[in-house]
């Protein structure tokens, strides 16, 4: 019986851990899957004229702060969910969901960019949609969770739109 809880409880703390991830994940695969496809069968269609040194350098530049913000995101869910802590300091005081922020609208575009071509911005289009709709989910289980403290939380991030 003590097994079966233990099971339970993992399931439960991943299941917290993951958030509203594996959702958006399955949502943006299909799309990824198909860009992927399409743009190694027709590679001129995706190019982007082999970017300048202008885009390259600052595709980088936003590429590196897009996995620093995603890193940053990821240590505070492993440090603090397992706590049961509400985190709202670093990255969660700019967004609500700067994992998802980050990956969608910083990292995928500019790595497709550094790579010739337009996909990543599209995916991560797609992405940041799927975060924008599964992500209330999230939020309600937050609010449940939290109760005042996420009220108060939500009301005091820079960007409640991201």
């Amino acid at each position: 019986m003590r097994s079966l809880q233990s099971a339970r409880s993992a399931k439960t703390s991943l299941r917290v851990l993951v958030g509203s991830g594996d959702r958006i994940g399955l949502f943006t695969l299909p799309f990824l899957m198909v860009g992927l496809i399409l743009n190694v069968a027709f590679p001129g269609f995706f190019a982007i004229g082999g970017p300048p040194s202008a885009v390259r350098t600052a595709s980088l530049v936003v590429l590196i702060v897009g996995v620093a913000v995603w890193a940053w995101s990821v240590a505070l869910i492993l440090t603090k969910v397992p706590r049961g802590e509400l985190f709202t300091t670093g990255p969660y005081a700019l967004v609500k969901h700067p994992l998802y922020t980050a990956v969608a609208l910083l990292v995928l575009p500019c790595a497709g960019f550094l790579f010739n071509t337009w996909l990543g911005a599209a995916v991560g289009v797609v992405m940041y949609a799927g975060s924008r709709m599964f992500a209330p989910a999230e939020e309600a289980a937050l609010a449940k969770t939290f109760g005042a403290a996420w009220t108060e939380y939500r009301s005091a991030v820079k960007m409640p739109w991201l």
